[in-house]
Formats: structure tokens, sequence, C-alpha cells
């Protein structure tokens, strides 16, 4: 799928940020592009969220990034269990972060850093123990 933000490459690479964001931690990280929605995007953020099954780990600590780069809007979801570790501070600083990234043009970078930083987050408050499958896909989808 293409995307005309972000080069094959970044999104290979933007994967390969979520598969090292989530090794030390039980969290799940996903991000999703949307191209379609006109106007409630954070309506559809929560329906792609569940549609993904994101509140469906074993320890509520999912994240989703449902971007819509066209309208450079963002909305991040934490699941319950991250959620109450790190509060809504957190969330609005990273959003703020990366809409203020996304206005320069930096998309990439921009995500990169947040998905690296969700992670530090998500291993300080769920660490491994143990085995650790990955209970949701890397992949970023599109919509």
């Amino acid at each position: 799928m293409m995307s005309n933000f972000l080069t094959n490459q970044q999104i290979n690479s933007l994967v390969e940020a979520i598969q090292s964001a989530e090794d030390h931690s039980t969290g799940e990280i996903r991000v999703h592009i949307d191209s379609n929605t006109e106007n409630d995007n954070a309506k559809t953020a929560f329906e792609v969220f569940k549609k993904l099954c994101m509140d469906k780990t074993a320890d509520r600590n999912a994240v989703l990034f449902h971007i819509n780069f066209e309208q450079k809007y963002l909305t991040i979801i934490g699941d319950v269990g991250i959620h109450e570790k790190v509060h809504q501070s957190f969330w609005d600083h990273l959003h703020d972060y990366v809409t203020s990234e996304f206005a320069k043009g930096n998309y990439y970078q921009a995500l990169k850093s947040a998905i690296l930083e969700t992670g530090l987050e998500l291993k300080k408050y769920f660490p491994v123990k143990g085995e650790n499958p990955n209970q949701l896909p890397n992949e970023i989808t599109f919509s």
C-alpha cells in the first residue's frame, strides 16, 4: 500500500521501530493510516482500535496511532492498562510533539520517535516476564 507521505522504505522502518519498541514489554503498538475519513477522525480511530482487536491484549496495554496525513490529524488511543499508568499528560505531550512535526512535514521522524517513546513507557510499566508472544501484528494498516 502506498502513502503519499511515507516511502515504502520508511513504512518498513516504522514496522521495525514497532518491533523494537515492543521488544522488552508485553505492550502492543499499531499504526493505522487513514486516507478516507472526512470529519470524525476520533470516532473512526476507536472503531479501528476495536476492529484490530486492540482491546483484547492480556494486559490491556495496546496503543494505536491513527493518522490522517491529509488533515494532519493524529489520534492516539492507549488502552486502559497503559492509560492508567502514563495518564493523559503523556498522550498530550506526544500528540503535541507529533502534530507540530507533521506541520513541518517531518512525518516519518515524528512517528518513529513517538513509537519508540511509547515503547519506553510500555517497558517501564509492563516489562516482560518469561515468554513474550507478539499478540498483534506489527504491520501498518491502511484505510
